[in-house]
């Protein structure tokens, strides 16, 4: 019964994770239609912190960080925050909501590739042909977007620039040893420290022209700020602490997602190669999945 639940948690958090992550490509291409990207990710940050150390030291009485976890906030905070999620919002201008989403894809790869190193993990024949296959569905899925997609180059090098900073803040979180440090507290700091660090920069390019405090843009923010900087990564971060490299094949569920969303919402369209794509996808996650029982 215990193993049941267990498995039953990993799936319900792994799906969550993939479609809220999912959705904060078309919700920051809004968000775009009415402010700068680093003004979108600076408010994004601080209304997420604002809430999460609230929750974690006010309500929960959680403790404080202590020592060298402060480093570790900072590290972390910087490669998932200001150089991940800074990277990602500036690239987003110049990419559509399906290749963002699409990006997201490949820290998997990235993850299992990195754990050979930092995490002394092999890189079994399961986990390749899982790759293998995810990647093939994406790849498949994805095939209509480059001829009709709006991309540059330079965008592009940028989306793949923060997803290795995603990846190797993966690793480095769940090689630290946090003390019992709650998650709600680990979440907080680092996205009020990488925040604080994108501030400068926000500033520097700030123009009061290109801001605009409408529905678009709060409803951007707080859907980005709330399911998505808190829930979706709380989500991520209690995967990453059961397993960093079988979480990062939840990666592999976000183009999915993401198609479906930006489909709704920005009204793309959906062909033969998306629904290929989705059962390869699926069919990859299914492998890697016989390898969490064995």
């Amino acid at each position: 019964m215990e193993q049941s639940q267990n498995k039953f948690g990993w799936i319900a958090a792994g799906l969550g994770f993939a479609f809220l992550w999912a959705s904060a490509s078309t919700a920051t291409k809004i968000g775009l239609e009415s402010a700068q990207p680093l003004t979108i990710a600076v408010v994004r940050f601080g209304v997420a912190a604002l809430i999460m150390l609230l929750l974690t030291h006010l309500f929960q009485g959680n403790r404080l960080p202590e020592g060298r976890e402060w480093r570790y906030l900072l590290v972390y905070g910087s490669l998932n925050i200001t150089v991940y999620l800074g990277c990602y919002v500036i690239a987003m201008q110049r990419v559509t909501a399906g290749i963002g989403a699409l990006a997201v894809a490949t820290n998997p790869v990235f993850i299992s590739f990195l754990s050979i190193f930092f995490l002394k993990k092999k890189l079994t024949i399961n986990i390749i042909l899982s790759i293998l296959i995810c990647s093939a569905g994406v790849i498949c899925a994805a095939w209509p977007m480059f001829n009709s997609a709006k991309v540059s180059i330079d965008g592009l090098l940028l989306l793949l620039f923060s997803m290795v900073s995603y990846s190797v803040g993966a690793i480095y979180f769940s090689s630290r040893d946090w003390n019992g440090l709650h998650l709600f507290t680990i979440n907080g700091w680092q996205t009020l420290i990488g925040g604080a660090l994108l501030l400068p920069m926000a500033l520097y390019q700030y123009n009061s022209s290109m801001n605009h405090s409408d529905i678009r843009f709060w409803g951007a923010i707080i859907w980005l700020a709330v399911p998505v900087s808190v829930a979706a990564v709380q989500l991520w971060l209690w995967l990453l602490k059961k397993n960093a490299v079988k979480a990062g094949f939840w990666l592999f569920l976000c183009p999915v997602f993401g198609f479906a969303i930006a489909t709704i919402i920005m009204h793309d369209s959906i062909t033969t190669y998306t629904i290929v794509g989705i059962l390869l996808v699926l069919a990859g996650l299914m492998v890697s999945q016989k390898k969490n029982k064995a």
